[in-house]
């Protein structure tokens, strides 16, 4: 993995000399550190926590530091290793069989073994439990799991799949205990107990996190090497009053999501103090349509929308050099992009616009309500929506409103078919093309759509999945990402980039937000480099 790192001061108005950070210069203090992302239990969303059911980036990077996967990305990136797996590996040549040796002397953080069919639970238990976040999707090619002994574990696969050695890096794939979780039932809450490298408590306000301790767990067996005893992971409401609590001497690091006004003060009025990194991103942003809806149905209406979004006006408009314009449901670092949405499209044209739909018969202007959550993406969200609003309805083509509601409304009404068109952001499971495709694409999918392409779902992802020379699949991706621009299920936006804040006493922070946006908390430490 290629890394850009920058290194700069933060601007005075922003980011206050940060001498001391809650008490003391003392190295073995927690180290604090600030998210946007939140963390809420209620009715529509019981169990944020439970790895059946979590399918959020927030939600991940709670379990990736307390509930551990028989492989993960090393350091840096490329291809898994064993994490509480001693060895892993295809034992066919097909890629149909995944044999699993676990480390010697496993236990979960009470003290309690952990065996294989520890392991077999937790990944039956999601399968079972299939909840509508799409979760079980991503194990959904097991066919059966078989356990030798207390340290081996042999997965069986459908068909072929090269990238099943990612799927169990996720935390999907995370080994639950049998006595502190259900097989048939979600653990409500926000409790979590499990392997991994950290033990966690949490402080509520209400029925949301306000705080999450994690503190070393001294029973931890893996591959992770721990450079801190204790982090707290604050949730803040939005970026402006977390930048407040970093200027207050609250917090030591700031990570996703920053504004953009944050991010170009901090580069561009530096002071001492504050150092300001980026760090490759594979995050991208896209709008979705319910291909049922009456007002979008006719893909004309959506090829139409196509032709008129214009996506460097917008990510100029909204996100600056922090973003860029995406043609292709797969990034431009990922094997396998394409930029067919342009191929076909070219740059924005009202009148070819107005041509797709007076050859459908379409009457306009199409009226649209464009939907969009109000807290889980960042503070540019809204502008992002008001600016498509304003580009669909200067064409005359289309009648667009845009609505936004918080996350814990949004998703829920987005999953039952309730909003025609919705924009929604995907940080990668991990760092493969299929990562892409597969989760808005095949069948139990994240989105919950009603589209279906049985060429692409039936032909084209299994046979991506065949290879694992990535490289080699190319020209299978490149069908299904021309099948996605003229069908238009899906409308690709933009990619962008990741920043972190951190005092300069803090290390590690380059290390601590991975390109799928997996915060590695163990990472950071505190000393000079």
């Amino acid at each position: 993995m290629n890394r850009k790192t920058l290194v700069l001061p933060a601007v005075a108005g922003l980011l206050a000399p940060l001498l001391v950070a809650c008490g003391g210069s003392d190295e073995n203090r927690a180290i604090v550190v600030g998210t946007t992302d939140r963390f809420l239990a209620d009715s529509e969303t019981p169990a944020p926590l439970d790895p059946a059911f979590a399918y959020d980036t927030g939600a991940w990077n709670i379990l990736r530091q307390t509930v551990q996967t028989l492989m993960h990305a090393p350091r840096g990136g490329g291809e898994p290793v064993p994490e509480a797996a001693e060895s892993c590996g295809f034992s066919d040549k097909a890629s149909e069989s995944y044999r699993c040796k676990l480390r010697e002397g496993l236990t979960f953080s009470d003290g309690t073994p952990l065996t294989a069919d520890d392991v077999k639970f937790s990944v039956e238990r999601v399968l079972n439990i299939k909840s509508d976040n799409g979760t079980a999707a991503l194990l959904a090619g097991i066919d059966t799991i078989e356990t030798k002994n207390d340290r081996e574990i042999v997965f069986h696969l459908k068909t072929p799949d090269a990238t099943f050695p990612y799927k169990l890096s996720t935390p999907v794939a995370g080994i639950l205990s049998k006595g502190k979780y259900s097989a048939t039932e979600l653990r409500e809450g926000f409790e979590v107990d499990g392997s991994g490298p950290y033990t966690m408590k949490v402080e509520r306000e209400g029925d949301r996190v306000a705080k999450a301790v994690f503190t070393r767990n001294p029973k931890y067996q893996g591959d992770i090497t721990l450079r801190n005893d204790k982090v707290e992971l604050r949730s803040y409401a939005d970026a402006d009053t977390m930048g407040r609590a970093l200027r207050n001497r609250e917090i030591d690091v700031m990570t996703r999501s920053m504004s953009l006004d944050q991010i170009k003060d901090l580069t561009e009025k530096p002071q001492a103090g504050i150092e300001l990194t980026e760090v490759p991103g594979l995050e991208i942003r896209y709008l979705a349509f319910n291909t049922e809806a009456p007002s979008v149905k006719d893909k004309a209406v959506r090829q139409a929308m196509a032709s008129v979004v214009d996506r460097g006006a917008l990510v100029n408009a909204v996100y600056g050099t922090t973003a860029q314009p995406l043609y292709s449901l797969i990034p431009s670092s990922i094997t396998g992009h394409s930029t067919d949405f342009f191929d076909i499209y070219g740059e924005p044209s009202a009148p070819k616009a107005r041509g797709i739909l007076k050859d459908a018969g379409i009457k306009t202007p199409v009226k649209l309500t464009l939907h969009y959550t109000t807290d889980h993406y960042g503070s540019g969200t809204q502008k992002e929506f008001e600016t498509l609003r304003e580009q669909l309805n200067s064409t005359g083509l289309f009648d667009a409103a845009i609505e936004g509601a918080e996350w814990s409304t949004f998703r829920p009404a987005q999953k039952r078919g309730d909003y025609a068109v919705y924009g929604l952001g995907w940080f990668p499971d991990f760092p493969d093309p299929d990562n892409y495709v597969a989760p808005f694409l095949d069948a139990d999918n994240f989105l919950n759509t009603p589209y279906v392409n049985k060429a692409v779902r039936e032909q084209l992802i299994p046979e991506s999945r065949r290879s694992a020379d990535r490289t080699a699949v190319s020209p299978v991706f490149g069908e299904i990402q021309e099948t996605v621009a003229k069908d238009v299920p899906l409308l690709p936006l933009w990619q962008g980039k990741q920043y972190v804040a951190a005092r300069d006493d803090v290390t590690g922070v380059e290390w601590a937000l991975n390109t799928s946006s997996d915060l590695l908390l163990w990472e950071l430490g505190r000393g000079s480099v």
